[in-house]
């Protein structure tokens, strides 16, 4: 009896403890997003980041209130002698914050420090073969979402994605939509749901399209999505993130169920903002 009442006295203070540290954090945000948004960054919004301009206005506010908390929460860290100032923070938090709107949100939980090179970066794995050979592997990167709580950019590549709104690759958005996907766990295509009952049809729409991608691929056919989506479901649902914001007019014309399945998750409809 005493073993059970001391867990009860155990489950009731951690259960006050995640309570008492969630409306913490709400209070928090709430007295960072009451701050006025600083004059200096509504002007990088207006130089860096075209796609704000055709926002409607009240996901406009909510942008900037996400900017100013996920500015306020997240570590920028400059790599190879970089220096981290408010242009690189707003013009990443603003395309990373877009994929925010109009959901509950906790400002990707797992996330504790972006990474950003001058430009394109180079990472080393190993990689093991048959029969136990190991043998070394050199990437060129623009971008990398790592699980353990980082994300990795080349400043050179997000800002030349954000100048350009409308070619369906930013490399901000599919890393962090890597972050969306990563929060139940490993990257699988599979981010959290609202409804339990909506994973059925996630699942059918987005392998069928899928398995379409890696026939396009396969037989060098035209895809609205880059080949790279093809290399498995995590980097399919990564691809069609970039497009579905970027894109959006063709993404519904020639993919409509995968876009309704997108446009549900991502509770928005960016084909109304153009």
């Amino acid at each position: 009896m005493i073993a059970i009442a001391l867990i009860l006295i155990l489950s009731g203070a951690a259960i006050f403890w995640i309570a008492s540290t969630t409306w913490r954090a709400k209070q928090r945000r709430l007295a960072i997003t009451k701050q006025p948004f600083p004059h200096q960054w509504r002007e990088i919004l207006k130089r860096r980041i075209p796609f704000f301009r055709v926002l409607p206005a009240d996901l406009q506010l909510q942008l900037k209130k996400h900017i100013q908390v996920f500015i306020a929460e997240k570590r920028f860290v400059g790599c190879d002698g970089l220096q981290i100032n408010d242009e690189i923070r707003v013009t990443v938090a603003a395309q990373a914050c877009l994929l925010l709107l109009n959901r509950k949100t906790d400002f990707y939980p797992n996330l504790k420090e972006i990474l950003i090179y001058p430009s394109a970066f180079i990472v080393e794995n190993q990689q093991q073969h048959g029969a136990g050979v190991v043998s070394e592997q050199r990437r060129v990167l623009a971008g990398e979402s790592w699980q353990n709580g980082r994300v990795i950019l080349s400043w050179q590549t997000t800002k030349h994605d954000a100048a350009i709104p409308d070619d369906g690759s930013n490399v901000v958005i599919h890393e962090f939509a890597h972050q969306l996907d990563q929060e139940g766990g490993n990257a699988n295509g599979a981010p959290i749901l609202k409804n339990t009952a909506d994973y059925q049809s996630w699942s059918a729409v987005l392998m069928q399209e899928y398995q379409v991608l890696v026939n396009a691929a396969q037989h060098g056919e035209h895809s609205l999505f880059n080949y790279y989506g093809a290399t498995n479901p995590a980097e399919f649902f990564a691809v069609i993130s970039e497009v579905f914001f970027e894109q959006p007019h063709e993404f519904i014309a020639n993919h409509p169920a995968l876009y309704a399945e997108l446009s549900s998750f991502y509770q928005l409809d960016p084909v109304n903002w153009q």
